[in-house]
């Protein structure tokens, strides 16, 4: 523990500033700076977008593995994974703020941060609203909210547009695979299951409990879903969809109804989403005229 406290304080106290930014993460924790963030560290893939989204990604001074868009934070210095964090080498770095995800980095290391007297902000967006809000908040930690707030805003006003299109669609029973082993799903008040529904999409496993809910082959079967959605090991694969030709009387066996989406475009909360959303929506489309 020697090593993180002495890195902390070489890192030297933070100054005064005319403009002191305090936010409300998504922990419902007050987060204040005594200036906006120079130095910021992300520990997931998706926050590191966000935080490029929202201006601030020449603040950027770490990233975790899979932070590989935009292009540029492929080329910022790596502390471990999302799932355990490399706390000497962040330290090292000297970051003023560091982006967390709520139930993806391990509680113990980020407490541990916290400890130590290092800002940590909390973000994970549930619903559309709150990706753009996580944007906003980012900006005004960063203090770069000019272009922060316009990114957050045509994010808002391209999903309402999208919302708007298919408002009026005829249901589609859908099933959205998120991992293949185990079989993994999402239900109604993930971010997902709330993109599927804007779609005109019925999530057959949307009355399921957990968020992102463990099912089987046979769950799939009794479900019969109209339409099977995946994403894949990587942008390209579409791997996980062919486990499912093995059952041709599945209704979206029989109709061709197995679609791909790549998974960094509708899996990680970021103004991509709408790309994502654009996509899942063309492809229930398609199976409507399937009919």
């Amino acid at each position: 523990m020697a090593w993180l406290v002495i890195g902390l304080l070489s890192a030297g106290q933070v100054g005064a500033a005319d403009t002191a930014p305090c936010v409300t993460d998504d922990r419902n924790r007050e987060v204040c700076l005594e200036r906006p963030a120079e130095r910021i560290a992300v520990l997931s893939p998706g926050a590191t977008e966000l935080t490029y989204a929202a201006g601030a990604g020449d603040k950027v001074v770490a990233v975790v593995a899979h932070s590989d868009y935009p292009p540029e934070a492929r080329e910022v210095a790596s502390v471990g994974s999302h799932t355990r964090v490399d706390l000497e080498a962040l330290v090292a770095l000297q970051p003023d703020l560091v982006i967390g995800w709520v139930t993806g980095n391990p509680a113990e290391q980020l407490e541990t941060l916290e400890a130590l007297g290092m800002a940590v902000f909390y973000i994970e967006p549930r619903d559309v609203e709150g990706v753009s809000r996580a944007i906003e908040r980012l900006a005004l930690l960063a203090d770069t909210r000019e272009e922060g707030d316009r990114v957050a805003q045509d994010f808002r006003d391209g999903m309402a547009e999208l919302a708007a299109r298919h408002a009026d669609s005829a249901p589609v029973a859908t099933f959205y695979q998120v991992w293949d082993e185990p079989l993994m799903t999402v239900n109604d008040e993930h971010l997902i299951g709330k993109v599927m529904a804007m779609c005109g999409g019925i999530n057959v496993f949307g009355d399921r409990s957990r968020l992102v809910p463990r099912i089987d082959d046979e769950s799939v079967l009794a479900a019969d879903p109209e339409a099977i959605v995946a994403g894949g090991m990587g942008e390209e694969s579409r791997d996980w969809l062919t486990h499912w030709q093995q059952y041709p009387t599945l209704q979206a066996v029989a109709r061709d109804n197995l679609f791909f989406v790549p998974p960094s475009l509708i899996q990680r909360p970021t103004p991509r989403l709408l790309e994502g959303s654009r996509i899942l929506c063309e492809k229930l489309e398609v199976a409507r005229g399937r009919r």
